[in-house]
């Protein structure tokens, strides 16, 4: 090769390397403008330095997926200049990209800024949904350890695709799938006798993609509070979609699992955008929306406050419109507001994982019924497919999604008897006492909801005298009733006085009363009856014997004389002539003597 040649070459390659940097530098710049979930990493965290482990842990509830969080940080330049090579050694001020799924105090959403804050950032500013690690996680001692390599089904360094102005981003898919949770409810044994039909379901939250094909045809079009576009179909944060997948997506290839009542609708109510800080009072109107609306039932999210007065007011003006309310329960460090009550029509909701771990540290006794909230797959936003996460939203979204299979079995049920089904049929957990501190009645069970049968709600036999209270005491039941026997009583009387007027003009005489005999002993004749009239056919001549009657000599022969012409009327009754003495002392001297 000559030296003419070398040189070319080489000059080639040195325009390909800068041309290649140039273009890393670009998509880097390029991909920092897409909204993103990012987390500013703080001098220390509980008096210890932060490390990708640590906070895998506290906003995806496994360390183990700090490698995740690696691949999405790997050789990407910090404010400062680093760049992120160790897991195990983060420096204040750097901002780690997390993944869509990331929930708690401190996780934030938009453009990566290019300085960071000057001052810590310090968690807080969003309702806690911190989820507890799940058994089989990385300890953070271990955080020095090279990152493993990503789980199946994860796209390993993806980042988010830049979306429209106005429009919420394309996130990245996290790794690995968990169906624990579907196996786990077997809500498919339920659908034989409740699919969830003719429910309406609000989920107040951060919207709900209705784009997606897995959801097509259950999604409502909703409200959005916060701008007032009047739409809430569309989810820049991913927790609605989530929720609303475990309710009602279909199941099938690259979509998570089936929604756990697959023929309810969910209507979005939208109060957090592009950030996980909400007003209450947004929450507060969401909740009186969805009432509005006609929804039979309203889950909660985590951006809801039910320590608010605003929204705990809200919820019960729901309950007083027989709608079950669904919340996450409240946790163990909250201060309890005295004025925010929860009626009975409200059930509350805590987390668990594959273990019976909780999925926050909930206060004692605030727990009614649990459900998955740890390691839950359910679908993701904008052509994400299936997202894996951790957080009492998901569970929820399950125990909404059972209370809309309790509410299309049984429509008669009123929501305080729906949350009580809901309780009844609970698997026990914890000492097996019920309701336990940490478990309330236990984990939901789909498929007993909707079949087991409760002597409490058989209705009983109503006696007379409780009818009878029950129309006395009811003014306008009680005038209804007389207003319907007076009417039958003027029917009947009608048709009699009807039936007497046709028989008076026919002529026919009204039938003679029957004639009884009288009692033995009793020696009153019977009252005289007029025989009928008898009209003879003809009068027969009468034959009379005329022969003066001898002593000892027979009669002659009789001598027949016409009877006389018959009178116009025959006497009813004629007495008969007394007997001849002549003739009977005849009679008897014509007898032969001995």
């Amino acid at each position: 090769m000559s030296l003419f040649t070398r040189a070319a070459l080489r000059a080639g390659f040195a325009v390909s390397a800068v041309t290649a940097l140039l273009g890393l530098g670009a998509t880097a710049a390029h991909a920092d403008d897409n909204y993103v979930k990012y987390y500013t990493v703080t001098s220390s965290h509980n008096g210890s330095k932060e490390n990708l482990a640590e906070i895998a842990d506290r906003f995806l509830g496994d360390s183990a997926r700090s490698s995740e969080v690696f691949n999405l940080n790997s050789g990407r330049p910090q404010p400062d200049g680093g760049v992120l090579v160790d897991p195990g050694r983060l420096n204040a001020g750097w901002m780690v990209i997390l993944p869509w799924d990331a929930v708690g105090g401190g996780v934030q959403y938009g453009v990566l800024p290019d300085k960071s804050p000057n001052t810590a950032v310090t968690p807080g500013g969003a309702p806690k949904a911190t989820p507890s690690p799940t058994k089989g996680g990385s300890p953070a001692g271990n955080a020095g350890n090279p990152p493993a390599k990503p789980a199946a089904g994860g796209s390993k360094g993806a980042k988010p695709k830049p979306g429209k102005a106005g429009q919420c981003a394309t996130a990245a898919a996290s790794s690995g799938t968990s169906n624990w949770a579907e196996l786990r409810l077997a809500a498919d044994q339920a659908w034989p006798q409740s699919r969830g039909d003719g429910q309406l379901v609000a989920i107040v939250d951060s919207g709900v993609e209705g784009s997606l094909a897995q959801l097509t045809g259950h999604v409502a079009v909703g409200s959005d509070i916060v701008s007032g576009s009047g739409r809430g179909d569309t989810d820049c944060l991913g927790t609605g979609t989530a929720m609303a997948g475990l309710i009602v997506a279909k199941g099938g290839s690259g979509g998570g699992p089936a929604g756990i009542a697959p023929d309810a609708t969910v209507m979005p109510v939208r109060i957090a955008e592009t950030s996980t800080k909400t007003q209450a009072t947004d929450a507060a109107a969401g909740i009186t929306a969805a009432v509005g609306a006609g929804a039979t039932i309203i889950a909660l999210g985590s951006y809801v406050d039910i320590n608010d007065k605003g929204v705990a007011d809200a919820i019960a003006a729901a309950n007083k419109k027989d709608v079950v309310v669904v919340v996450g329960a409240a946790s163990g460090t909250a201060a309890a507001n005295p004025d925010a009550t929860l009626g009975k029509g409200v059930v509350r909701v805590g987390g668990i994982g594959v273990d019976g771990q909780a999925a926050d540290d909930y206060r004692k006794g605030g727990v009614d019924v649990v459900a998955p909230g740890i390691n839950v797959t359910s679908l993701g936003i904008t052509g994400t497919g299936s997202l894996t996460g951790s957080g009492t939203h998901y569970a929820v979204a399950f125990v909404a999604g059972a209370a809309a299979l309790v509410r299309s079995a049984y429509p008669e049920l009123t929501a305080q008897q729906v949350v009580h089904r809901l309780e009844a049929t609970a698997g026990k957990m914890g000492n097996g006492a019920v309701p336990d501190g940490s478990f309330g009645w236990g984990l939901i069970n789909p498929a007993q909801s909707v079949t087991k049968v409760l002597p409490e709600e058989a209705v009983p036999a109503e006696s007379d005298s409780q009818a009878l209270n029950r129309i006395t005491s009811d003014p306008g039941a009680g005038r209804s009733t007389l207003l319907i026997v007076v009417t039958l009583v003027a029917l009947a009387a009608a048709v009699l006085l009807v039936f007497r007027i046709r028989k008076l003009l026919r002529g026919e005489a009204p039938a003679e009363p029957a004639t009884t005999e009288p009692p033995a002993g009793d020696d009153t004749p019977p009252p005289a009856t007029r025989p009928p009239a008898v009209k003879p056919a003809a009068n027969p001549p009468v034959t009379r014997d005329t022969t003066p009657l001898t002593p000892g000599v027979k009669p002659g022969p009789k001598v027949t004389v016409p009877a006389a012409p018959a009178a116009a009327e025959t006497p009813a009754s004629t007495p008969e002539a007394p007997p001849n003495p002549k003739a009977s002392v005849g009679a008897k001297s014509a007898q032969p003597s001995e």
